[in-house]
This record gives structure tokens, sequence and C-alpha cells, in this order.
């Protein structure tokens, strides 16, 4: 009998299906806004936490193993400034960040913060962030572990090691400790500091999840980077190949030797110049395959083959413009779904501009493309 697991693995090994998995990110706290003015019926039951599903839009059911790979402890959040416009503070990474208030729901501002200061700016500060990340401790489980697992090994959906953006990888965190900037400075004025990183951090991540791996095998792992804009990745192959690649594969292959299924990372932007890298690092997939950035899954899988699995691809600007763009732009998608090993969701979050009858009409085409009857899309 088929179900979200069958359904999910078909799709990665590229075998028929009756359909192919049904998956989104999730919306923007304002679109919720939106949406609940122009359809509250329609929205009422939604839980709007997408990656376990939402049964009233035929999104398919994840679980997540919720490890904690954060700081432990963070930083005391503090607030160095308020006014009526604006807020500035130090977040619990140790950032000192600006946020404009204008247009703020739930938490979800209308635009990305300011970075002011990072708490990393050399050598000498790197013992206050690693004894932030003590591997393995008790505190980074769940005290009900022993129980679920008892549950996931009966699972009929797939499950995942770590929940979204809890395991932020190599390039993520050393940006979060340095900042974009002294990041990219940082590869060539403390090379020994940042080989000490990479492989720290990936000694925390391998003994931090070695404890549950040794009790139960998820389907997938996905190690969060956002290391790429729209122009390029955010630094060169060599010195990803340097820094990166040894601990990646490492990581990877220590990983896939507990029994992760599948290893996947998510990027912004367009990282086609590192993927030969992670690919030869073992990595399977690729998401959210970000379209203001010039990528597009059609392309990638002609560059890069079948061992690439695709996530994403679906342009966010699409949307707004209404049935026939939106029908148009699946289009793109027929030959991925044939074939497999393609899951395609907006890229990234659902933003305000879609009206909620624009995004049910995606939504509706969507399940007619998952489902393979193509002529809808004609």
């Amino acid at each position: 009998m088929r179900n979200d697991l069958s359904r999910f693995l078909d799709c990665m090994e590229y075998r028929p299906s009756d359909r192919r998995p049904n998956h989104e990110l999730g919306v923007w706290p304002q679109t919720a806004v939106r949406w609940r003015e122009e359809a509250p019926s329609d929205v009422a039951d939604f839980g709007w936490d997408w990656f376990r599903g939402e049964d009233s839009i035929g999104l398919d059911r994840r679980e997540y193993i919720p490890v904690h790979y954060d700081f432990l402890p963070p930083f005391d959040h503090e607030v160095v400034e308020e006014t009526e416009e604006y807020e500035v503070f130090r977040d619990g990474h140790g950032i000192l960040r600006k946020a404009l208030k204008e247009g703020t729901v739930l938490g979800g501002r209308m635009s990305m913060d300011q970075y002011l200061e990072h708490p990393l700016k050399g050598p000498e500060d790197w013992p206050d962030i690693r004894r932030r990340l003590q591997a393995g401790i008790p505190s980074r489980y769940p005290s009900d572990l022993d129980g679920q697992i008892r549950e996931w090994k009966n699972r009929t959906c797939p499950l995942v090691l770590g929940t979204n953006c809890a395991a932020n990888g190599f390039y993520w965190r050393a940006r979060e400790f340095m900042g974009t900037e002294a990041l990219s400075y940082a590869w060539f004025d403390y090379p020994h500091l940042m080989h000490e990183i990479m492989e720290y951090f990936a000694d925390f991540l391998i003994e931090t999840s070695r404890p549950v791996l040794e009790r139960i095998q998820p389907e997938y792992f996905t190690l969060n980077e956002d290391m790429a804009m729209k122009s390029g990745p955010l630094l060169s192959p060599e010195t990803f190949r340097r820094f990166i690649s040894p601990h990646l594969r490492r990581l990877v292959e220590t990983f896939k030797g507990l029994g992760v299924r599948y290893f996947a990372v998510d990027t912004d932007g367009n990282p086609t110049a590192l993927v030969p890298l992670l690919m030869d690092a073992g990595v399977d997939i690729l998401w959210p395959i970000e379209r203001a950035a010039e990528v597009s899954p059609v392309t990638l899988r002609a560059q890069f083959g079948r061992d690439l699995r695709l996530w994403g691809g679906v342009d966010k600007r699409v949307l707004p413009l209404g049935k026939e763009a939106i029908k148009a732009h699946l289009r793109e998608f027929i030959p991925l779904i044939e074939e497999g090993g393609c899951i395609p969701t907006i890229d990234h979050t659902v933003p305000p501009d879609v009206s909620w009858d624009n995004f049910r009409t995606y939504m509706d085409l969507k399940r007619e493309l998952l489902a393979g009857s193509f002529r809808a899309l004609e």
C-alpha cells in the first residue's frame, strides 16, 4: 500500500509511483494574515507547519528528530537601543542586529535585519564560541526520545534528522560567527583558525548525532549552508575544496555509515560552481533552487544527471501572475516528474503578494502535475 514514505522513496530512487511527493516550506506571517482575511474558512484548520504536512491542501507528512544543534548556552538576549522605528539588540548567537519594526507580524519582519557586529573577531574569541557547541550533552535531545524512537520505527512517512535549519553548516556557522565580509577575509588572514573551526564543527555534528543514529535511521539529513548569491558562491571552489570538502566528506560518510539514506544541502542563490564538490563529498540533494538566481531544476538535471536529486525550483514570483502563468511554469517540470528524483516546491516560503486564490490555483495544478495528469497544464 502506498503511503508518504513509499512515495518519497520511489521518487528518490527514480521508480514509478501513483504520484510524486507533495511538499512545501511554508508562508510568511504576513501571508497567513492575508489569507485569513481572504479565505477564513479555507485556512481555519491550518497548522501552518508545512514541513510536517497540511492535510487540507494535500501536503505530505514528514517527522523530525528534534536534536538541538545550536548554542548551549546561547548568548543572552540584550536590547541595546529601541525607538518607534527600530530595535538594536544582541541575539542568541551574539550578533548585534538592527531591526525595523514596520510591518512586523508575529516576529516576522518585512525586511532583513542589519547585522552590526559578530562575536568572533579573531582567534581569541573562538574558545567562548566553542564552549557553546559541546557535542552530545543530554540537553541536546528530547526527554522522551526513547518513546519517539519506538513510534518512528513504524513510520509511514519520511523521518528527518533535525528540524529545518537546526543543523546549519560549515559556511553558515562561520558566517554567523564572523559575518560575511569578515569571513571572506578570514580564510586568508586566519587559515589555521578556519581549519580548526571546520574540523571542530564536523566533530560536533557527528558526535551530537551519533547517539540518535545508532538507534534509529532516518531517511535524510539537511545541512543548511546558504553559501551563494545571485551571481554565484560566496566563496571560491578552491576555498571550499581546501577548508570544507574534507570535513563535509567525513560528515557524509559517517552519517551514511550510520544509516542516513540521503544527505541534502540547502543553499540559496546560484551554487552551480560548488555542486561538483558537493557531489564528490557524497551529497545527494540540492534545494531550494532559487529561480531569482537564474538556476532551474531542468538545467541542473541536464548538467549533473540523476545522482543529484532536486527539490524546490518553483518560482514564487510567478504565483501572483495568475493561472495561465502558473500552468506554463509547472509544465517545465513534466520531464522531471516523469523521471523522478525531483520534488517541486516554491523556492522559499510564500510571500504576501500571493493571494489565496492564486496559491490555491497553484496547489490544484501542482497536484495534477504530481499525479502525472499533464493535460491539466495545457
